[in-house]
């Protein structure tokens, strides 16, 4: 169950599509239920005019239930749709297990005037840690934002990390058409065009080289206009993206809001060096690890560390070849089978790190 999906492009679909593929691969019968768009109670989310939020969606979703009998739920997103889901559930008495993706807390309150993000940000927690409440198993990605739940009283929370495809996202060479008239060094960043993702960091910044932006997002148009150096060129998918990764010489990571970062393995998987902040994400994944990596509070700093290293592109590589999408699935369903609904559980302390060896 998740409010968003395709035609949507961002990390909770891609990992949705990649964990049902691998769930496929065991065995198991998989049924994404995202919105539809068809319905007039289908609406734009503010700010993000891709995403449509399902509303009234109780009787849809009661006859997918019956139809599709599932054994277990496992709802994605917060939104309307995962609400209508989790009543039903609670209704028939059917565990589920929730994750946390994105962190709206940080996220609502980036848009509110200051006087009052404190209290925007204690009220959203209040809200889903309602809605959390009564899930076998609170899924987070890493160990910075379980921690961070933890201080907000969550409890019953188990890390699902991430994967990254290696034979997709790979050193393909520098020969890129779209960079051929571009100074060296090249610094990419991949990802959405919103006030969260923290891009003026990166685009103000006084760089040697060109910076090239992949993505689209509400402040497109706005940051367009204010850093027009800049080259923008929208929205990459599949090998044309991996393409753009590898031509590149540096990823720039400058969000501080982010759960994961899908795109740091898949630049990392690419051969790159990255510079990013030291926050949840960068941190949990690199840590201490990795001659390629500049994580520094001053992001121009980062960058001009991070453009100084000499790397080989086989290790990034490497470092992102733990990462893999059949461990990430793994992962996830021996957490279904450590929640007390289910029939054999094993005991909480067994559960695997997101750190794969």
């Amino acid at each position: 169950m998740s409010d968003t999906w395709r035609p949507q492009i961002n990390g909770v679909v891609r990992t949705l599509e990649m964990t049902t593929e691998e769930l496929a691969r065991m065995g198991h019968q998989t049924l994404i239920i995202g919105p539809d768009a068809r319905r007039r109670t289908t609406v734009s989310v503010p700010f993000y005019p891709e995403i449509k939020l399902e509303f009234f969606a109780s009787r849809r979703l009661t006859r997918i239930f019956r139809e599709f009998e599932p054994e277990y739920v496992h709802l994605t997103t917060e939104g309307p749709l995962g609400w209508a889901a989790r009543r039903i559930c609670l209704k028939r008495k059917l565990g589920f297990s929730t994750a946390y993706h994105t962190r709206f807390p940080e996220y609502l309150a980036q848009r509110t005037p200051r006087v009052a993000a404190r209290f925007v940000r204690r009220a959203t927690f209040a809200v889903l840690r309602r809605f959390h409440a009564p899930s076998k198993a609170i899924m987070v990605a890493t160990a910075s934002i379980e921690r961070e739940l933890l201080a907000q009283a969550f409890s019953r929370i188990h890390r699902w990390s991430r994967g990254v495809d290696l034979s997709m996202f790979r050193p393909y060479g520098e020969n890129m058409p779209a960079f051929a008239h571009l100074p060296r060094p090249i610094l990419l960043y991949v990802g959405r065009l919103a006030v969260e993702k923290n891009l003026r960091a990166f685009l103000s910044l006084d760089t040697p080289g060109s910076k090239v932006v992949i993505g689209d997002g509400p402040d497109s148009d706005a940051l367009k206009y204010e850093y027009p150096d800049a080259h923008f060129l929208g929205v990459r998918q599949g090998v044309k993206l991996a393409r753009c990764y590898a031509a590149a010489d540096l990823f720039v990571f400058p969000s501080a809001s982010d759960t994961f970062g899908l795109v740091l393995l898949e630049a990392s998987a690419s051969g790159l060096r990255t510079a990013a902040l030291p926050a949840p994400g960068p941190m949990d994944i690199f840590g201490g690890e990795g001659d390629f990596t500049a994580l520094d509070s001053d992001l121009g700093r980062a960058v001009a560390q991070a453009l100084t290293l000499k790397v080989d592109r086989e290790a990034p590589r490497a470092f992102a070849g733990r990462f893999t999408w059949s461990a990430c699935t793994e992962q996830f369903c021996a957490i279904l089978r450590i929640s007390p609904a289910r029939i054999g559980s094993v005991e909480p302390a067994n559960q695997p790190d997101i750190r794969p060896a």
